[in-house]
């Protein structure tokens, strides 16, 4: 009789239902963990951008702010410089008025027919009972006449509104104290822009520029204009 042989192969235990829903459940939880972690990750990575982010927004707004201090800073030293240049102009312009103008103003305007023999720098009006109020740089006048000058460093057309205005106050306040003259007007500029020029001469004033050491009258475009 042949011997009897003895298998080698062992016999392969199948796996039952409760195994595999522990395999199955222990894959889920590894999933779920993976995911957590995997969310974790992600939220410091944003929050590391977020912190970057507003990280480089200060750094942004602080040179910001200190380019605006600086520009600030540059602008108000700019402003002062400005206004110290403006004082030394309008200074020499005082000079050039009441130094040279002033003085030879009767002189110019007898050569354009006008026989006004007084000169009044600084001539003010303080009606307190009409309640009229004026300043007038130069007042020339005789018995008949009167020619109002309003000296500016730079005259502007709103300079020269003005202007009207104050004879306008002048003629009010001559008629309520009996004064029958006749008021002119001229303006006086170191600067003059062309649009200013042309609405002096246009509204009828006499127009004062200087001219090298000298300075110059230029009349109004139609008959001077008379309050």
């Amino acid at each position: 009789m042949p011997a009897t042989q003895t298998s080698d192969v062992k016999s392969v235990e199948q796996p039952n239902f409760d195994t595999v829903w522990a395999i199955l459940q222990e894959n889920a939880r590894q999933m779920e963990e993976y995911r957590r972690e995997r969310e974790r990750e992600r939220k410091f990575e944003r929050e590391r951008e977020r912190k970057q982010t507003e990280r480089k927004r200060k750094q942004t707004e602080r040179k910001r702010e200190e380019a605006e201090k600086k520009w600030k800073l540059e602008r108000e030293r700019e402003r002062k410089e400005f206004n110290a240049r403006l004082g030394a102009l309008t200074n020499l312009f005082g000079d050039f008025t009441y130094g040279m103008v002033a003085p030879k103003l009767s002189d110019k305007f007898y050569d354009l027919g006008y026989n006004l023999h007084t000169a009044i720098p600084n001539y003010y009006i303080n009606d307190k009972v009409n309640k009229i109020y004026l300043e007038i740089d130069v007042m020339l006048q005789n018995g008949d006449k009167a020619m109002l000058v309003e000296l500016k460093t730079k005259l502007t057309i709103e300079r020269i509104k003005k202007h009207i205005e104050r004879l306008e106050k002048m003629r009010k306040h001559a008629d309520l104290h009996g004064d029958k003259r006749t008021f002119l007007g001229a303006v006086a500029g170191f600067a003059v822009t062309d649009k200013a020029r042309e609405y002096a001469l246009k509204e009828g004033f006499y127009l004062i520029e200087p001219d090298g050491d000298n300075f110059n009258i230029t009349p109004p475009n139609d008959k001077p204009k008379e309050w």
